[in-house]
């Protein structure tokens, strides 16, 4: 099994074909399809399912994935180490809270660990922050869960040793126009809400998995689209929206919107990790500068 193998496996793997793949790595098809030959030959087992659509991989192409990342990546980590170069740390975070809570985090990284190069991938899929921290893609990932366990919002987390440290609450708002009929209210209950149109992004973000805990089958579900769209739609009045209060506490100050008395419980922003990996270089000035 060797290096350049791995890389043309996970080529395949991105590109679904031989030809496509090729093109990526700079080879002719033939020394792609001869380096996955080579390596199903070595590993006693097909790793692709090979049809007019391309290549899928099996069972135990899935397998190898994470494998295969994991060997790269300690290549990479070798060669920098022995070559004297600084080392890099990849973050991950969920594009909700990149441009409001990452900066705090890279100023303490860069006051306790000058020497160190950090790395920002955003996303607006947990699943793949998660995904990219367990096959050891990222270091870490900053996100939104709340509970005793990874996932405890309500996703499934992905099979790894994930660790976490609840980094600072994250207060969300159940929000309005400041003409709706419980903008005046003095307390709500999930109740209270009964026949309303609550605007929402997708099942998989946190703040739709929030307002499912809090407000179960009460409401009616809107799509409207991102954080900022649903706070634009509450203002003009099409819906209520649960959100982080950060994303509208000017809106709130300028009056546009109004803040409905219903108890939200905060969401956490959680650091995870994986355990196995926690003395990479790096990795506990990320933990503390997450923490501070």
């Amino acid at each position: 099994m060797e290096l350049r193998q791995l890389r043309t496996f996970e080529a395949v793997l991105a590109h679904r074909t031989v030809t496509d793949a090729a093109n990526a790595l700079g080879l002719a098809p033939s020394s792609v399809s001869e380096q996955i030959r080579a390596l199903e030959a070595s590993l006693g087992v097909p790793l692709f399912h090979r049809g007019p659509k391309g290549m899928r991989p099996t069972e135990a192409g899935e397998r190898m994935r994470g494998w295969a990342r994991r060997l790269l990546r300690q290549a990479e980590e070798a060669r920098r180490e022995v070559a004297g170069e600084r080392p890099v740390l990849r973050l991950g975070a969920l594009e909700s809270i990149a441009a409001t809570h990452v900066p705090r985090v890279l100023a303490r990284l860069a006051e306790r660990r000058p020497g160190l190069r950090v790395e920002v991938r955003s996303d607006a899929a947990r699943d793949r922050l998660l995904d990219a921290v367990a096959s050891g893609d990222l270091e870490a990932a900053l996100l939104l869960d709340a509970g005793e366990d990874v996932g405890g919002l309500g996703f499934p987390p992905p099979p790894a040793p994930l660790d976490f440290v609840d980094v600072e609450p994250v207060p969300l708002a159940l929000v309005a126009a400041p003409d709706h009929r419980l903008a005046a209210a003095p307390r709500l209950a999930a109740g209270d809400l009964h026949g309303e149109k609550l605007l929402v992004n997708v099942p998989t973000c946190s703040f739709w998995m929030a307002g499912e805990r809090l407000l179960g089958s009460a409401v009616e579900r809107v799509r409207a689209g991102s954080v900022t769209v649903m706070a634009s739609w509450a203002e003009q009045g099409l819906g209520i929206a649960l959100l982080p209060e950060f994303a509208v506490r000017d809106r709130l100050a300028a009056g546009t919107l109004a803040r409905l008395a219903f108890d939200a419980p905060d969401l956490g922003l959680r650091l995870v990790w994986r355990a196995d990996r926690e003395a990479l270089p790096g990795m506990r000035e990320v933990l503390y500068a997450a923490g501070a």
